[in-house]
């Protein structure tokens, strides 16, 4: 079994590009992850974990995901290799997101964060994040 949750803060905003072969969107984005421990007078150290987002999923974090925002993602780990054009070999761990979330639950000062705020426009399907005293609608 190959899954991976990791949640942590983009570190840049996300990069979207497309592949040459059949123009799939792909997403890169690196989160940092606190550790659960540091040691006594250090600051707490962080993980800096690649993540490759594809498709529907790559739109979506292109579209919502801004530098500093809390996110949760849910995929596998990856790993890869490649040859650069002087014949280095390069190796790469990453995780291919298979879905991501919004991991803060407070913008500003006492307002939930709604993709329309982070987005700048309406999501195109419909859903927000509910705030603490919103009611369900059913």
């Amino acid at each position: 079994m190959n899954k991976a949750i990791i949640m942590g803060r983009l570190t840049r905003d996300p990069e979207l590009r497309y592949t040459n072969a059949n123009n799939t969107p792909v997403c890169s984005f690196t989160l940092a992850v606190d550790r659960q421990f540091s040691r006594q007078g250090e600051e707490r150290q962080a993980d800096f974990i690649p993540i490759v987002a594809w498709s529907k999923t790559a739109e979506f974090c292109s579209k919502y995901f801004t530098k500093g925002l809390k996110v949760a993602v849910v995929g596998r780990i990856q790993t890869r290799t490649w040859d650069d054009n002087e014949g280095k070999k390069h190796y790469v761990t990453e995780v291919v997101a298979e879905e991501a979330h919004f991991a803060d639950s407070k913008k500003g000062e006492g307002t939930a964060a709604r993709p329309s705020d982070i987005g700048g426009g309406q999501p195109s399907d419909g859903f927000y994040p509910l705030e603490e005293d919103d009611e369900l609608p059913f």
